[in-house]
């Protein structure tokens, strides 16, 4: 593959591993990291790739197509293809998230929050999913069901933290019908109406996130503590939100990674 898109691969490769996953065991870390690793790959080439985002997009399936059925050369689909056959992890997910990417290049706004959650399906929960299956949980349909409600939380949280920043590449992740219930007509700069949308999305966030406890109450041990330390990263951000008064624009409000450090280390000892 050309030098520019390698080095893009192997930018997903090295970013920061998330904290809560540092909380399994040691033998499930590679493989979080290689499916951490691939969805960051494939959100670069969806936000960030300067050529055809369609193309590179279509050159990645080919590379995922790779991992089940020869051998995959870009970075993170090598470091990824280990990972699918251990963990015997299916291809829909992956293919998922790549055309969340895709659907982003063509749509720019939600009328209703049905759509929006619609397109979680694409972006957020198959991650979730993967999780399960890398633990061995995938067949467990309560599980699936939860996880997929915390993986949504999940990101919604990020779209109400990354409002200017969708702003700025033509996409707007807050549902038309909700903008009207508020009377929000401004996004790019702070305003009542928008503060007023921000909590009533903050609270049904909280409402999925509540799924988290129950994954760890499932699963139990130290792996269903990782589990929910992701939906109480989640719990974090919102915090870190409301404490900054709902500024999303003087910068991204969000906890520090000691603090999210303190809760991976107490949910451990807990």
């Amino acid at each position: 593959m050309p030098m520019d898109v390698a080095e893009v691969a192997t930018h997903a490769r090295t970013e920061n591993f998330p904290i809560a996953s540092l909380l399994f065991p040691r033998e499930y870390r590679p493989h979080l990291r290689a499916i951490y690793g691939f969805a960051r790959l494939v959100d670069l080439l969806g936000d960030d790739w300067e050529g055809d985002r369609l193309a590179v997009l279509d050159e990645l399936e080919r590379e995922l197509d790779l991992c089940y059925s020869g051998e995959p050369t870009w970075p993170v689909t090598r470091a990824l293809a280990p990972t699918i056959r251990e963990c015997s992890l299916p291809c829909e997910p992956f293919f998922r998230l790549i055309e969340c990417n895709r659907q982003d290049q063509r749509v720019a706004d939600y009328e209703t929050w049905a759509d929006l959650k619609a397109y979680c399906t694409l972006s957020a929960d198959p991650v979730g999913r993967l999780v399960l299956g890398v633990i061995g949980r995938a067949e467990d349909v309560r599980l699936v069901a939860w996880s997929d409600d915390v993986c949504t939380g999940l990101q919604l949280v990020n779209f109400l933290q990354d409002v200017p920043r969708d702003l700025a590449l033509g996409r707007i992740y807050m549902p038309a019908e909700d903008r009207r219930r508020f009377g929000v007509t401004v996004l790019d700069r702070p305003n009542e109406p928008l503060r007023r949308l921000l909590e009533f999305e903050a609270e049904r966030a909280r409402g999925l996130l509540a799924s988290g406890e129950r994954l760890r109450e499932a699963i139990g041990g130290r792996v269903g503590r990782a589990v929910g330390l992701f939906a109480r990263g989640g719990l974090a951000a919102l915090e870190a939100l409301e404490d900054a008064g709902w500024d999303i624009f003087t910068q991204r409000p969000r906890p520090s990674r000691a603090r999210l450090a303190r809760a991976a280390v107490a949910a451990l000892v807990r």
